[in-house]
């Protein structure tokens, strides 16, 4: 990539900074009497036997995991980004800056989500288990191939555009402060797509078809790693919602949100970003074959 393709990138960044007290200032309160996540994300309707509040409170749940996971995953994008900056210290200035402002930006939103963690635990009266703790997911993804490193991430920036775009924007029925916190985030994830998608070009630099598999391979351990952590955290959401509600839930019913929610969870952190179509398109450019590999493998995330 040229240097004027960072600095484009770089300025463009600018022009949509923000900082953590204009978008969620200290003392804001969400409004529990609203959705937070849209349902084509948190998927809370699809199984009988809940009531409209327990629902609802399902959906809060769901929407302090969605904030606390991109904590966790932002937690190792922050070190890569930093590692693939610094050989580029000295011949070029550009190309440093934008993604130092990248890292930045990341460690703005790790922030940003503790702040929202803070306020959802006091207005919702309990804190809600996550899967973790961080540093042991960010030490075992960053243990793979760079490549397959910066593909995940990649899946990761695009993941957040489709969600913002295809689900958020449009729901009238969300809190609004939820709403401005994800329209924000994404604002600055949409220069971050461009950057990892130099990341993942420049990686894939000098590698022949074996090596870009290679690559493929890694960030096809790290989605069933992340898929492992999916599975355990559908039940530690439904132990919230249990907890929340103060009821036990039928065990026919549990099973069923069991596998409907484990199936949304593949979709919201998974599926969504692998089918995305300018994530296939930079996996396309690396291998053909390598596209259509992932092609067949997405469904089973949908």
């Amino acid at each position: 990539m040229t240097t004027a393709t960072f600095e484009q990138a770089y300025k463009s960044s600018q022009q949509v900074n923000w900082t953590l007290d204009e978008v969620l200032p200290a003392g804001s309160r969400l409004d529990f009497t609203r959705r937070f996540l849209p349902e084509s994300l948190a998927r809370v309707d699809e199984v009988d036997g809940l009531s409209p509040e327990d629902r609802l409170l399902l959906n809060q749940i769901r929407s302090h995991t969605y904030l606390r996971l991109f904590g966790v995953v932002e937690e190792f994008i922050v070190p890569f980004v930093l590692d693939h900056a610094r050989p580029s210290l000295q011949p070029d200035d550009w190309r440093t800056r934008a993604l130092l402002q990248f890292a930045g930006e990341e460690a703005k939103h790790i922030q940003l989500f503790k702040r929202f963690d803070a306020a959802f635990t006091e207005g919702f009266g309990r804190d809600c288990a996550t899967i973790g703790p961080a540093k042991a997911v960010g030490d075992h993804v960053l243990s793979h191939d760079p490549l397959g490193v910066a593909l995940a991430i990649l899946q990761i920036e695009w993941m957040t555009q489709r969600h913002y775009l295809e689900s958020v924007s449009g729901d009238e029925q969300l809190d609004p402060l939820f709403k401005s916190l994800l329209r924000n985030h994404w604002k600055e994830e949409v220069q971050h797509a461009r950057l990892d998608t130099f990341m993942v070009e420049a990686l894939a630099a000098g590698r022949d078809e074996k090596g870009i598999a290679a690559g493929v391979d890694a960030y096809l351990a790290i989605g069933t790693f992340l898929d492992e952590g999916l599975a355990k955290q559908v039940e530690l959401d439904l132990d919230a919602l249990e907890q929340g509600s103060g009821r036990c839930l039928v065990p026919s019913v549990r099973a069923e949100l069991r596998k409907s929610q484990l199936q949304a969870n593949r979709w919201t952190y998974l599926g969504s970003g692998m089918t995305h179509p300018a994530f296939l398109a930079t996996v396309g450019r690396l291998s053909a074959a390598q596209r259509t590999r992932l092609e067949a493998i997405a469904p089973a995330f949908s």
